[in-house]
């Protein structure tokens, strides 16, 4: 791909800090990209009075590839949800057609005692979990908040459809399949219509993939699995609400959350990137925030965007031998600074 755009959308708290860091580790494996910022989330209201402008949205749909550093202001907790700083990604993940977010947590050797969970039961653990995003809870409509004669009145609508289900199982079984062939797909089957539906289109997706170990797991029971027996599971199949909170319990697995990057991608090429962590504003500044995530966000940028495999191959063994040499920020007990981890990671490409 020749001269290709990447839209950098730093956002709110730590999201600059970390940004900072992936785009110099891009530079130097992508020379020939052409790196652009715009503003989104908070940082955008603050500025223009809006999530997201109309003019970082056209950026975005022209570029090869976006990457997000964190969405969120607390000071925004309380505003309508017209003016919240998540409205511009939940936005901006749709205007893409990004309807498939990938979330690879992976236990590094050297950071097995950082888990709060014994190490016997993160040692090895290396999963990958698939969310469908344009559907589910977070899109359906009716939404609203009112107030009722007898009270304030709230409605979300979760609603799939066939086609939604099927295009991401095939998705996650096709991701499977390169990996060790066994996914587990995660539902509320013995309660949600909705999850009647995703099991019985799982499993009908898993007809056309004999090779793969199909499993399905109601979602409160996955959740302890993934604390009890996490080196056992490979790939987890779910939809947005399910997939949402389960990656952030595997971030107990790696210590931090700050450990995990992630892909929302479609049918295309391009996509967004961005680590699995919000935007942490007590942190922003100080040089404490973890930029792995963000760098691993970006190794998957230059996989799945770009199509530059051995680039994304380098920066994740760059990250790897950092990690083994002992450099690490305070959240998974080193004493690194988010610049000096960075200027490590580029030091080992």
């Amino acid at each position: 791909m020749a001269e290709p755009t990447i839209v950098l959308l730093p956002g709110d708290g730590v999201g600059p800090d970390v940004t900072r860091e992936a785009a110099a580790c891009l530079e130097l494996l992508a020379p020939d990209a052409l790196l652009v910022e715009h503003a989104i989330g908070g940082h955008a209201l603050d500025t223009v009075g809006e999530p997201l402008p109309s003019a970082t949205l056209d950026a975005c749909m022209e570029a090869d590839a976006v990457f997000l550093g964190a969405v969120g202001n607390p000071r925004y907790d309380s505003a309508p949800e017209s003016s919240r700083p998540e409205l511009g990604l939940l936005a901006l993940r749709q205007a893409l057609g990004a309807w498939a977010n990938l979330r690879p947590v992976r236990v590094h050797p050297a950071l097995t005692d950082c888990s709060p969970l014994r190490p016997e039961r993160v040692r090895g653990a290396d999963l990958l979990i698939v969310s469908e995003l344009l559907g589910g809870i977070y899109f359906g409509q009716p939404r609203a908040l009112t107030t009722e004669p007898d009270g304030r009145h709230a409605l979300d609508t979760m609603t799939y459809t066939e086609s939604q289900v099927r295009r991401i199982a095939d998705m996650g079984f096709r991701l499977a399949r390169e990996r060790r062939k066994r996914l587990l797909s995660v539902d509320k089957a013995n309660v949600l219509a909705c999850s009647r539906l995703w099991r019985a289109v799982v499993s009908e997706v898993a007809q056309d993939y004999p090779d793969v170990a199909c499993e399905h797991a109601l979602v409160d029971a996955c959740t302890l699995r993934i604390l009890t027996d996490a080196p056992d599971l490979d790939v987890l199949l779910c939809g947005n609400l399910f997939g949402d909170i389960l990656s952030d319990e595997a971030g107990a697995l790696c210590g931090s959350l700050g450990m995990l990057p992630s892909a929302s991608i479609g049918d295309g090429d391009g996509g967004l990137f961005e680590p699995v962590h919000g935007s942490a504003p007590d942190l922003a500044g100080t040089g404490k925030a973890n930029p792995v995530g963000a760098i691993l966000s970006a190794a998957m940028l230059l996989r799945h965007a770009l199509q530059r495999p051995d680039a994304a191959d380098d920066l994740e063994r760059a990250v790897d031998a950092a990690l083994s040499d002992g450099i690490a920020t305070p959240d998974v007990g080193g004493g690194a600074t988010t610049t000096e981890f960075g200027d490590a990671v580029r030091a080992r490409l």
